[in-house]
This record gives C-alpha cells, sequence and structure tokens, in this order.
C-alpha cells in the first residue's frame, strides 16, 4: 500500500491576499485557482520543486475558522520549507520584509529560522545538513 499527504489546508482571510503573499513573497507556484461558488474557491500553492504536498488555501468561513487565522498550530511552527540554500531564500526573505521571530541558527540536523506568514502562522525555513540532504529530495 502507497498513503502520501496531498494537501494541507491552511485558513486564510482572502483568497487573493494569500497568493499574493505566498507567490510573491515566498516564489510559491500557483497550481490552481478554481472557482467553486461564489465564496468558495479551489486554490492551491507549492514552493518551486515541490513533488508531493501543497497547501490548500481556504478562506474561513464562519466565526470560528477566522478565529484560528495566524494561529492554527497554537503558537507553535506548524509548517517546514526546506531549501538547497539557506543564505539565498534567507536573504531573499529579509529583502522583501518577511519577519524572522527567531534568528539563523545551527543545529546538528541543519541552518534554520523561523519566519512568519502574512497571518502570523509560524514557519521554519531549514536548510538540512550533509547527513540529512536526502530530507529535500
Amino acid at each position: 500500500m502507497k498513503q502520501r499527504i496531498a494537501h494541507i489546508a491552511l485558513v486564510v482571510k482572502e483568497y487573493d491576499e494569500a497568493i499574493e503573499f505566498y507567490t510573491k513573497k515566498l516564489d510559491f507556484k500557483l497550481l490552481e485557482d478554481t472557482k467553486i461558488d461564489e465564496k468558495k474557491r479551489w486554490v492551491m500553492i507549492a514552493p518551486p520543486g515541490a513533488k508531493e504536498c501543497c497547501l490548500l488555501l481556504a478562506k474561513a468561513a464562519n466565526d470560528k475558522q477566522k478565529e484560528s487565522i495566524g494561529n492554527q498550530t497554537g503558537g507553535r511552527v506548524g509548517f517546514f520549507l526546506f531549501t538547497d540554500d539557506f543564505e539565498r531564500d534567507y536573504n531573499k526573505m529579509i529583502e522583501r520584509e518577511i519577519k524572522f521571530v527567531r534568528p539563523k541558527t545551527e543545529f546538528e540536523y541543519g541552518t534554520v529560522a523561523v519566519f512568519e506568514d502574512l497571518y502570523g502562522n509560524m514557519w521554519d525555513l531549514i536548510e538540512p545538513n550533509e547527513n540529512n540532504k536526502g530530507l529535500i529530495k
């Protein structure tokens, strides 16, 4: 049997502002933007080179969902963006005014810094070290 996680829903305030942030600030690719009805769209994005999993941008549809925007993981880092060149991506993100909330740090598994997306969700930017390069494939 083979299984995989295909999409992870990310609750957003508005589709277009989220698409703008992820595609312009983080260089994600817009994979699909299909109108389902007057209020709902099927919007999928992924970082360059992603092969399996992508984000499904889901506009909050009620007050409970709106309350979770920016805090979907209870204040923990909930998203992990692997890179093959930390310095390139880190410097580009700084230039694009991405807010880093924890500085670049070297760990035994690689180089990491924590940043926030446009809503405050926390992300790790990670370049695995030589022993963990297989994680980025």
